[in-house]
């Protein structure tokens, strides 16, 4: 039954009233209202509703049949929408807030001001300036060069007599091509442009050409409330997978051709354009550091191999379980990777691209994977070590996952909002660090399952964040007392002792970067990673800033107070990309002194750094006066799927063995690229 009745609107009319059609402004804020609390037929009685406040809710979208023709101004703060689109049936709004929805990005803000021509006021912005450029000048140059693309390579393809098949296929063909090629304004708008341009197209088919445009867009999944999980043998889990990647040999119609790339000493790596390489032309021999070796698109939703929008966003190798408590890294890690996107978290053998393992929850969007190895008792009660996997993402639910016995035998309901990144101790087997969009890091004792898979959790510690934490990182020479944290509004510490008896504690520090105070409050960090035990590698917010500094002479143990500022001491920058794109995140790989991080063309960005750490480990160590620039710079080889490239490539993630010899790149376009060091 819906919560919604005619009595509750009523009475939350302000101010109250006796008619529906009298309401003008109506508050429905903190009822846990779900989507499908909101009934069409209920709601068109509200003819002359003007100010609705849906805020703190769990709405997800809105039905498309609201029927609220005079609404002006519109509350949805703190829920969870995804789309944006259906918000169009309101034409007559002007003010419109939905900040604190996690999933609606920059792309949905654009996509409302082309959609709503009222539309002044957006998350308390004037947006009419842009608004009219969206609409306007965005408009005439996209319908610019979708118009000329058609002229270019699709006009003669049409015959002046032509059959209803010929038509349908050639604006398949038409559609995807132009969405692909047709590319404008910066990277982090190309969502909105490709939903733009699609929009003109199929305009330009129908009115210019004359050509009906019957949607072949497939209806949407529907799940059921309750999830469904399934783990999938090899191979089942083999069948699942485009591999459009492996060197040796192309799959069926997905068809990649990767092209060695010569080693890059450049310093202006992020400036120049990818280079293309011409087929059947002879590679000059030259000292590749990496090559590439698989190329899969394993996190299909609905193991389709046209889905290219998938994002992946975390992986880690797995530790070996005979490698003696983990003290050795370079034998600590095997050749076996764990990786997360969308609805499904899988396990790959790096060297033979083969899909291991696949584990999937429809209704869930994995955010992040992490390993430990638990002794567990077994039949007998002989002990024996087991690798367990932690996945978690978007539900805010931690899934247990015993691997070896292709099992998920438990969850943990951590947190009501979504869970942003995962963290082990690397001293205590059982303990887990779950950081969420409700801006707090927990610690949770995961326990030991015994023989029938039976295990308490329970909660050790809340950390409280003044903004989302995005990346953790425990430090190497003290993960029981101090937990590091990148932030979207800065880079923070705790004081994470257990017998300290605080069960909810603030940070205690807040790093600063430079001599600008705005950089301490409003300094996005979204990648963090310790190179060896002192120094930190850290990105921020700001174009092609990595920074490394010292944790020991930033960080004042004995310092008095929480909440203090202190001043990062840094010892050097690396060049990096000029774009401004955020949570394009990095590593580091310890042993070999490696930081790793990707852009937004699908580059990654590798920095040998074992000349400089011996100066920068003692006390008087100066920072270095240049930029560091990169080693190499592996370039995104010449792909192709079906014929076209994929379209704009973001590596999200990129991470090695501890022995670097695997280096495996998550993108946005839902394709796992695997690079082995020759």
């Amino acid at each position: 039954m819906s919560k919604i009745t005619t009595e509750l609107l009523l009475e939350r009319a302000v101010p109250r009233s006796t008619r529906l059609r009298k309401i003008e402004t109506l508050n429905l804020s903190k009822l846990q209202l779900k989507t499908g609390d909101l009934d069409p037929r209920l709601f068109s009685r509200l003819r002359h509703l003007q100010k609705l406040d849906l805020s703190d809710n769990l709405l997800d979208k809105f039905p498309n049949s609201l029927t609220l023709p005079d609404l002006r101004v519109l509350n949805c703060n703190n829920n969870k929408l995804e789309d944006v689109t259906a918000l169009k049936q309101f034409p007559l709004l002007e003010e419109l807030t939905y900040e604190n929805n996690v999933y609606l990005t920059l792309n949905d803000d654009y996509k409302v001001m082309f959609l709503l021509e009222n539309l002044r006021l957006l998350n308390g912005k004037d947006i009419t300036k842009l608004a009219n450029h969206v609409r306007h000048v965005n408009s005439r140059k996209l319908t610019s060069k979708v118009t000329a693309h058609w002229e270019k390579f699709f006009r003669d393809q049409l015959p002046e007599k032509y059959t209803a098949e010929q038509v349908k296929s050639i604006k398949k063909k038409f559609l995807k091509s132009v969405q692909t090629n047709v590319v404008y304004g910066p990277s982090s708008l190309s969502e909105f442009t490709r939903w733009r341009v699609k929009m003109i197209a199929e305009e330009f088919l129908s009115y210019s050409l004359g050509l009906e445009i019957n949607s072949d867009t497939e209806p949407e999944e529907k799940t059921d409330e309750n999830e469904e999980e399934s783990t999938e043998s090899p191979s089942e889990a083999a069948e699942d997978v485009a591999q459009v990647g492996d060197i040796s040999s192309s799959i069926s119609n997905v068809l990649l051709k990767p092209s060695k790339r010569k080693r890059n000493h450049s310093k202006s790596g992020a400036g120049g354009k990818r280079s293309k390489s011409k087929a059947n032309t002879e590679e000059e021999a030259e000292d590749v550091s990496a090559e590439p070796l698989h190329f899969l698109q394993c996190h299909s939703k609905g193991n389709s191999r046209e889905d290219f929008k998938t994002q992946l966003w975390s992986c880690v190798f797995e530790p070996v379980l005979d490698s003696g408590a983990r003290k050795d890294p370079i034998v600590s890690s095997s050749r076996t990777v764990a990786t997360c996107g969308g609805e499904s978290v899988c396990l790959i053998d790096c060297e033979t691209g083969t899909v291991l393992k696949k584990y999937k929850v429809a209704t869930e969007e994995f955010f992040s994977v992490a390993w430990t190895t638990l002794t567990m008792v077994i039949s007998d009660s002989r002990k024996k070590a087991h690798n367990i996997l932690a996945a978690a993402g978007r539900r805010g639910i931690v899934k247990l996952i015993h691997v070896a016995a292709d099992f998920c035998y438990g969850e943990i309901k951590a947190h009501k909002k979504p869970i942003a990144t995962l963290c082990f101790s690397p001293t205590q087997e059982t303990h887990l660090f779950t950081a969420s969009y409700d801006k707090r890091i927990a610690l949770w004792d995961i326990g030991i399952p015994d023989c029938d898979y039976n295990f308490k959790a329970s909660q050790l510690l809340v950390l409280e964040a003044v903004s989302i934490p995005l990346r953790i990182a425990l430090v190497p020479t003290c993960p029981e007392q101090y937990l590091l944290a990148g932030c979207e509004g800065g880079c923070f510490a705790w004081n994470i002792k257990l017998d300290k008896g605080q069960k909810s504690r603030p940070f205690e520090t807040i790093f600063q970067f430079s001599d600008d105070e705005s950089m301490t409050t409003s300094h996005r960090v979204d990648g963090l990673a310790f190179l060896n035990d002192d120094v930190v590698v850290s990105k921020s917010s700001k174009p092609g800033c990595i920074y490394l500094w010292s944790w020991s002479r930033s960080f004042d143990a004995k310092g008095k107070g929480c909440q203090r500022t202190v001043s990062a001491v840094i010892l050097a920058e690396l060049e990096w990309s000029t774009t401004d794109m955020s949570y394009l995140t990095l590593s580091t790989c310890p042993v070999k002194e490696y930081v790793f991080c990707g852009d937004e063309k699908g580059s990654v960005w590798m920095y040998n750094l074992s000349n400089y750490t011996s100066a920068w480990g003692s006390p008087k160590g100066k920072r270095s006066e240049r930029r560091i620039s990169p080693t190499q710079i592996l370039k995104w080889p010449e792909l192709r799927v079906n014929g076209e490239q994929p379209p704009e490539i973001l590596v999200n993630n990129v991470v090695s063995d501890p022995a670097f010899t695997y280096l495996v790149v998550l993108t946005s376009v839902n394709i796992t690229a695997i690079w082995k060091k020759s």
